[in-house]
């Protein structure tokens, strides 16, 4: 790999970790006063042990080697064999593809927000990246799903439609929040919800771009579609809000935004001119009223990952199946409804994201099962009147009063 590629893919490795404080001020925004600690420490927890786990096996067995079916080998186990050669370009890789892997779980901890054991939290996440996110990578990217021609450039599918499905498994094993949804739960803080939301937005330039693994045409049209994606979205979001409710709202445009980031993920390298902004707009829409699906079919999850990140990831896999310009790139990918192709590759992206959704939930279900009948998963009535911050981890965020 060239030094100047080395480097755009150590920089875009930052961005990705810088992301997970970001999603923590998200989410922690979006939380109750009293539960904003235990969820910042529930993101913070995934980069203290997910970068441990992918040294040790998770690299190995999510990537090499690349053209293996279904999993990889314990080759490259503990980085063995893994030098500096090629000025570093292969460590390179491995410390980006860590944080993707580290950002990954924390998605989830927004669903199950305000009322799981972190003792289970600790034990869900490194067992979910094992058997859950481990095989779902290493099929759409080298694994029988990309062979057979889906495509999934920066993780819509092997990351956003991955843990918005395994959220959804989690929140029915979980159970509902005290007070749910009689009871409301506004965020505590608006400001640093947005605050969240521009970090989230500054690393996802790394998160997609960093993508091309290197400094070319690919990765500046890809950091432009996830520029204008995020924008489309959370337009279209707040101009539903506006005609709907009769006001536009930041929680909105925050959603709009993340939402327009999650769809353009699996499209950034694939789709060129203004297909982002279409992207954007249709994502920034769907998601806008699949947030509220929970309420209508009952389901808790507390900070809407199912409706931004498993919706938004599904809605932009599947939309490559339209807008796929490969002739823009000098690609062998399959081409795009709309840029001359027939549902080929439509019908790829659905059974692409069908295995890793069925393959997802089911062993989440499992996983989250085997932790209630042992060690349980939720906290008890009193830890979660009295707030997670406190009955978890002894302290809380605010000292000048008040619990929200």
């Amino acid at each position: 790999m060239e030094s100047g590629n080395v480097a755009w893919v150590l920089v875009s490795a930052a961005l990705v970790l810088f992301m997970i404080p970001g999603l923590a001020f998200f989410y922690g925004g979006m939380d109750r006063t009293r539960n904003v600690l235990n969820m910042l420490m529930m993101n913070f927890y995934c980069v203290l042990v997910i970068p441990v786990l992918w040294v040790l096996v998770g690299y190995t067995l999510s990537s090499e080697p690349f053209e293996n079916d279904f999993l990889g080998s314990l080759d490259f186990a503990m980085l063995t064999g893994i030098g500096i050669d090629d000025n570093g370009g292969k460590l390179a890789t491995i410390a980006f593809l860590g944080m993707f892997a580290a950002i990954t779980p924390a998605l989830i901890s927004g669903a199950v927000a305000d009322r799981m054991k972190f003792s289970a939290w600790a034990i869900f996440v490194p067992v979910w990246s094992l058997l859950v996110y481990v095989p779902v990578f290493k099929w759409v990217f080298g694994g029988w799903l990309g062979q057979r021609g889906s495509l999934d450039f920066a993780g819509g599918t092997a990351i956003h439609v991955n843990a918005g499905i395994a959220a959804l498994a989690a929140v029915l094993v979980l159970g509902k929040r005290r007070g749910w949804p009689h009871e409301g739960h506004p965020p505590h803080s608006m400001p640093l919800v947005m605050i969240g939301t521009g970090i989230l937005w500054f690393g996802w330039f790394g998160f997609n771009a960093g993508s091309a693994l290197a400094a070319n045409g690919q990765a500046v049209q890809a950091f432009m579609n996830t520029f204008l994606a995020a924008a489309a979205a959370g337009l279209a979001w707040i101009v539903v809000e506006w005609l709907r409710d009769g006001h536009p709202t930041n929680l909105g445009a925050a959603a709009g935004i993340v939402a327009g980031l999650v769809a353009i993920t699996p499209a950034a390298g694939f789709v060129s001119g203004a297909s982002p902004i279409w992207i954007g707009l249709i994502a920034g829409v769907v998601c806008c009223y699949a947030v509220r699906l929970k309420t209508k079919l009952g389901y808790d999850d507390a900070l809407d990952v199912v409706g931004v990140h498993f919706v938004g990831g599904l809605v932009g896999s599947l939309l490559i199946g339209f807008f796929a310009n490969p002739e823009f790139f000098g690609g062998a990918f399959m081409k795009g409804i709309f840029y001359g192709g027939d549902i080929e590759l439509l019908l790829e992206q659905a059974l692409a994201n069908g295995a890793a959704i069925a393959w997802s939930f089911g062993v989440t279900l499992a996983i989250m099962l085997v932790l209630k009948k042992t060690i349980g998963v939720r906290v008890d009535q009193e830890a979660e009147a009295t707030g997670l911050d406190l009955a978890l981890h002894g302290e809380t965020a605010y000292h000048n009063g008040g619990l929200g």
